[in-house]
């Protein structure tokens, strides 16, 4: 199958994984916002998302969406190398055309893959695991997940290792958003650019929902936690 065989066809599956994947992190970004003005609206969301049938096989989906892109964006980094053989080192300039990101898109996605690990740890692992598994006794309960945000948000290194994920994100996905596009044929001369202002947009609001709840709850400044949220205030 060509999908599967060829250097295109892996292109187009990393395309629309990556395409897939952004437009759940908008969906994700813009459920946070709501902890920041509701921890009623958003413990509900939270219910309405937790262990029930639905919403496990949402994850599951996304399971394997994540695990596609992961595996063939290492297929296609290794093949990349291969094909470059012994020409790969004698290059010592850096082509001046070719951005940053675009380098070190393997460096970044290996960032980005260890703070989902650490943000399932601190929310799904916590949340919907621990409610499917019955467990109780836990620092909040499994559907209080506007409990979870100001628990791990109140640990400085976990606010610093997410500020350090989301600035990996923005630079693997303003990448990643045009290059895809441009994957399945939807860039063309005129739009080449107009993609990349719309991706770098695009891709900038979606990761500042996450920074804001990030940084919001660090420093205890959400409407929520002053509306007997938290009994901030």
């Amino acid at each position: 199958m060509w999908l599967t065989n060829s250097s295109i066809g892996r292109k187009v599956i990393m395309s629309v994984t990556g395409v897939a994947l952004i437009l759940f992190l908008t969906f994700h970004g813009s459920m946070n916002v709501a902890a920041l003005f509701s921890k009623e609206a958003y413990n509900t969301i939270c219910e309405l998302l937790g262990a029930n049938w639905y919403a496990v096989a949402a994850t599951l989906g996304l399971a394997a969406l994540a695990a596609l892109h992961i595996v063939y964006a290492f297929v296609l980094t290794i093949q990349n190398r291969r094909a470059r053989g012994a020409s790969s080192y004698a290059v010592t300039e850096k082509p001046e055309k070719v951005e940053w990101a675009s380098q070190n898109m393997l460096v970044l996605g290996i960032i980005v893959c260890l703070g989902l690990c650490l943000h399932l740890f601190n929310f799904w692992y916590n949340m919907m695991f621990a409610e499917l598994m019955g467990w109780e006794g836990l620092a909040c309960s499994p559907t209080d997940g506007f409990g979870w945000i100001v628990e791990t948000f109140s640990c400085p290194v976990f606010v610093a290792l997410y500020i350090v994920w989301l600035l990996a994100l923005w630079f693997h996905l303003t990448h990643g958003f045009w290059s895809a596009l441009q994957t399945l044929g939807w860039s063309g001369k005129i739009w080449f650019n107009r993609w990349r202002c719309i991706g770098t947009i695009y891709v900038t609001l979606v990761v500042l929902m996450f920074l804001a709840v990030v940084l919001a709850f660090a420093f205890g400044c959400a409407p929520s936690l002053c509306c007997g949220g938290c009994g901030a205030c």
